[in-house]
């Protein structure tokens, strides 16, 4: 009996234990299992498709923003496409517009006046650069300017550098050559302006035509035969040697062409019109003419760098200044990113070959300065060509002071004031207006 008890006893001991060990593997299982199924939960949200999943919305902030843009006359019809689309490619603005119609040569001097009331973004020849940045009135591009320096050519770029800063996006080289046609003049013609003003064309047609009133284009006849105007680089503000002894056979040169009655003083357009009738054989202007001119010329459409001028027997290459359109952006915009990237946008390859399609304006981008329809157009490779013979347009502040003195001269030439025997005195005038400092 007492075995009995014994064995009793210790089968219920072992069924005791048979039955913990059953429950620690059931909780075991039960572990891995949660372990296992979690991990393949883990796993399915990791690797599911987005529309599996549920999206997440993206808050935009989109700013509104208010720019006034200037431009030329003959800008603004494709300026408003031009922004339009700089609107639909950029959604995190909402910009509206103000369009001013300021001419390049203009915009200087009118955003001066007051920058508050001037364009955020405007259009301006290169040559005024160095005295907007001594006025604090452009902006230094700091957004994306690697870029820009990379797609424009060199000279392009640094025509806008001041002190090693960026501050304008230049879009076409800003200089002038001569256009003719081709019925009236031939390739070999045209090379020098002593054998087109020889030849007889008819009573009722004038051999060539300019703007000596310009100071713009007076000044290529100067520089061509040698003269500098602030010093052989353009910095030295305190020289000038148009009247010396060269200078004075350059004026000597100006009187005989004005009054040559085969000679077309150009004022106000004048010369598209007589090349239009069929009264001039050959005038000089710019890309922003070419569309006209190729109109009104038809087949007989030419263009070409400027001729060369013979004084005591040496021919002289016509150099004019070249400087370059550009956009900058005005210190005092509310809206500094958005201006400059508009800036990029209009100087950039896209807007460049919106120009030259639509007014064959040359490119400065280098992409666009191989392109074979580039290449193709006559009046592009004119000024490509007469680039290399221009001088380039000094951007000291006290060119300023150039212009009008300049344009004195010019306007004495042509109204007969100036003559051979009055030469000197009034070269001298024109200098010492140039180099003189108002206190």
């Amino acid at each position: 009996m007492k075995n009995l008890k014994r064995v009793t006893a210790l089968l219920m001991v072992a069924a005791m234990v048979m039955t913990s060990f059953a429950a620690c593997g059931k909780k075991d299982d039960s572990d891995q299992t949660s372990s296992s199924s979690a991990s393949e939960e883990t796993k399915t949200e990791a690797t599911a498709t987005p529309a599996e999943t549920a999206p997440t919305e993206e808050v935009v902030t989109v700013e509104d923003v208010q720019l006034k843009v200037w431009g030329p006359q003959d800008e603004q019809d494709i300026l408003k496409q031009m922004c339009d689309t700089f609107n639909e490619n950029h959604p995190e603005w909402n910009i509206t517009y103000e369009y001013g119609v300021v001419a390049e040569g203009d915009a200087k001097n009118e955003l001066l006046k007051d920058t508050e009331a001037g364009a955020d973004v405007f259009m301006f020849a290169s040559g005024g650069v160095t005295e907007l940045v001594a006025a604090d009135a452009i902006y230094p591009l700091t957004k994306n300017e690697a870029e820009i320096r990379a797609i424009h050519s060199e000279v392009a770029v640094n025509s806008g550098v001041v002190d090693g800063t960026l501050y304008a996006v230049p879009f076409t080289p800003n200089a002038w050559f001569m256009y003719y046609n081709k019925s009236m003049y031939t390739e070999d013609d045209v090379k020098s302006l002593e054998t087109m003003m020889a030849k007889d064309l008819g009573a009722d047609v004038k051999n060539f035509s300019c703007d000596l009133t310009n100071s713009w284009y007076i000044e290529a006849f100067f520089l061509g035969a040698g003269c500098t105007l602030f010093g052989a680089d353009g910095t030295d503000e305190t020289q000038c040697d148009f009247n010396n002894d060269m200078g004075v056979k350059v004026g000597n040169y100006l009187v005989d062409l004005a009054n040559n009655p085969k000679y077309s003083e150009e004022a106000d357009g004048k010369f598209k019109e007589e090349l239009k009738n069929g009264t001039l054989a050959a005038g000089c202007s710019g890309t922003w003419d070419a569309a006209t001119i190729k109109e009104y010329l038809g087949d007989n459409y030419a263009a070409c760098k400027l001729p060369t001028i013979n004084i005591d027997g040496t021919d002289y290459q016509l150099s004019n200044f070249a400087d370059f359109k550009s956009i900058g952006v005005n210190t005092a915009t509310k809206y500094p990113l958005a201006a400059m990237a508009l800036a990029e946008y209009l100087g950039g390859e896209e807007c460049q070959k919106l120009r030259f399609e639509a007014r064959q304006v040359a490119p400065t981008v280098l992409s666009l300065m191989e392109d074979p329809e580039v290449q193709s157009d006559p009046a592009t490779l004119a000024l490509s060509l007469q680039t290399t013979f221009s001088t380039i347009q000094p951007t000291i502040t006290k060119m300023n002071d150039y212009w009008s003195p300049a344009e004195a001269f010019g306007n004495g030439i042509i109204n007969g004031e100036i003559t051979k025997d009055n030469m000197q005195e009034k070269l001298d005038l024109m200098v010492g207006g140039i180099l003189s400092t108002l206190e």
